[in-house]
């Protein structure tokens, strides 16, 4: 597929209020994706059907908050905008981008999922306190799991 034609999918999906976008082009197919701030181009390799279930439906995602805990701190939920790989940190062996307990601002980066061997970085979207981690370094993500609970 031409990378302007990727170029301009992308500038079409600013644009637009639309979440995701794939398309296909003979055996080649691409699928862009717009989570917090960050967009994301997986191309799919030639003979490889996109995965049925990991498409959510076009529009605006919005991602829930949990109610008050005991302290009166909402609790918000970073989810994965994708199915890959979790990486903590960097590099292997690297110090992992958060931990419980670090305080995030919004666009921080809070780990990196691979998907079709590109690095993602993953943003808070949300400032506030790592509570928890819910997935271990190196764990396949599917689309929409839950990675971290952010404390405002």
């Amino acid at each position: 597929m031409d990378v302007r034609k990727v170029k301009k999918l992308i500038e079409l999906l600013e644009a637009s209020e639309i979440a995701e976008i794939e398309i296909s082009e003979g055996e080649e197919s691409v699928r862009i994706s717009r989570y917090s701030t960050a967009v994301s181009a997986n191309t799919l390799a030639p003979n490889t059907p996109a995965p049925a279930t990991s498409m959510p439906h076009l529009g605006t995602a919005e991602v829930p908050t949990t109610p008050p805990t005991e302290t009166g701190k909402h609790t918000h939920e970073i989810k994965s905008p994708m199915v890959g790989t979790f990486y903590s940190g960097p590099t292997p062996g690297a110090k992992p981008f958060v931990e419980i307990g670090t305080e995030v601002m919004i666009g921080d980066t809070l780990c990196i999922i691979e998907a079709m061997k590109m690095m993602n970085q993953i943003e808070a979207d949300s400032s506030g306190r790592i509570v928890s981690i819910l997935v271990e370094n190196g764990a396949p993500v599917e689309f929409g799991q839950v990675l971290f609970m952010i404390e405002a």
